[in-house]
């Protein structure tokens, strides 16, 4: 390894995002090392579609995963429907594990090495970083909502709480042994919660609810007679996951040759399902501008630019005495529901 470094690219979190941001330094011909404490495929509270801009950031990394074809989005909601299939391609429902299994394999078929370890201290000069007993010319944290390496660095902002009460969001997610009874994301809308249902496989399908703090999967599924008819007698494909608060903040998203990536550098919600296809274009955007902080801070900004706004102002109407309205709304109006799929699909 020339110089006084372990690798020119340290990667600190070895999720779906942290396996991008591996390849993507791989394909740009750096050396990398990924810092994570967990062996195998990952297990994690999420919604598991993966849209058709996702599918195509995979497809550039060389990673193809096996799925459930997603042709769009339904909004359900007792007596009304509203959906929208894709025009330009199709998304695919894939389950986490699968989804991480297949960006391992692709990391270690380029020479990505794991390093079994935590984030504990970050310590960085003029030249390089130290993570983890490791030193790297430079860090991308893909760490995750609750980003230790954002900490460290001074980068963590507290979600400010609204006025009126605790309106922090939280996720759930559960698989339950049924064929899918169609190829669309459908998100049925109960009082209280958001319930998503992905295929994942011609056996299997996620469903992942999303509420404030005392949601429960269970009782929001029995809210919904329609989605509670459609899993009755299905057997649960292991047990009920969590995650949240959702929403995070970062200061900024650079510190030194710290940069953070995907969900470590800010978070609004789960409920456009675009976590991942943002997250994939971060770490190319990381990558291209390791080297240029205020680069990467521009082209942060403008990969997350329709989700951060159009998340921000869809999860405010959802907590809100207006969320009664947002389906009506949808149903009413269905080439805008139309445009803003779109929008956040590619």
């Amino acid at each position: 390894m020339p110089g006084d470094v372990d690798a020119d690219v340290l990667v600190v979190g070895g999720g779906p995002v942290g396996l991008a941001a591996a390849i993507e330094a791989r394909l740009a011909g750096l050396s990398v090392l990924v810092l994570e404490p967990r062996p195998g495929p990952v297990d994690k509270a999420c919604g598991e579609g993966l849209m058709p801009g996702a599918l195509d950031a995979l497809a550039r990394l060389g990673v193809d995963p096996e799925g459930h074809v997603l042709a769009g989005i339904a909004y359900v909601g007792g007596s009304r429907r509203v959906e929208h299939r894709f025009a330009g391609g199709v998304g695919r429902g894939v389950r986490r594990t699968v989804l991480h299994a297949a960006l391992a394999q692709r990391a270690l078929e380029l020479g990505v090495e794991r390093v079994p370890g935590r984030a504990t201290s970050v310590r960085q000069d003029a030249h390089g970083v130290v993570v983890g007993g490791l030193r790297g010319r430079h860090v991308l944290a893909c760490d995750g909502l609750h980003s230790t390496v954002r900490r460290l660095v001074g980068l963590d902002q507290p979600a400010r709480r609204a006025h009126g009460g605790d309106r922090r969001r939280f996720g759930m997610r559960r698989h339950f042994r049924v064929a899918p009874w169609g190829d669309l994301v459908e998100v049925h809308w109960a009082s209280h919660a958001e319930a998503y249902v992905t295929p994942v496989s011609d056996g299997l399908v996620g469903v992942a609810v999303l509420g404030g703090a005392r949601t429960g999967l269970d009782d929001t599924i029995a809210e919904l007679p329609e989605l509670a008819e459609r899993l009755a007698g299905a057997q649960p494909d292991g047990s009920v996951r969590g995650a949240g608060p959702l929403r995070q903040q970062s200061r900024a998203r650079t510190a030194g040759r710290v940069l953070l990536v995907g969900d470590a550098s800010g978070y609004v919600d789960a409920l456009t399902g675009e976590g991942l296809r943002v997250g994939f274009a971060q770490a190319a955007a990381a990558v291209a501008h390791l080297d240029d902080p205020s680069g990467y801070e521009r082209a942060w900004t403008r990969a997350t630019r329709d989700y951060r706004v159009l998340t921000s102002g869809l999860v405010a109407a959802a907590t809100s005495p207006a969320r009664g309205a947002i389906l009506p709304a949808a149903a009413a109006l269905p080439r805008v529901f139309g445009a803003i799929v779109e929008r956040l699909a590619r």
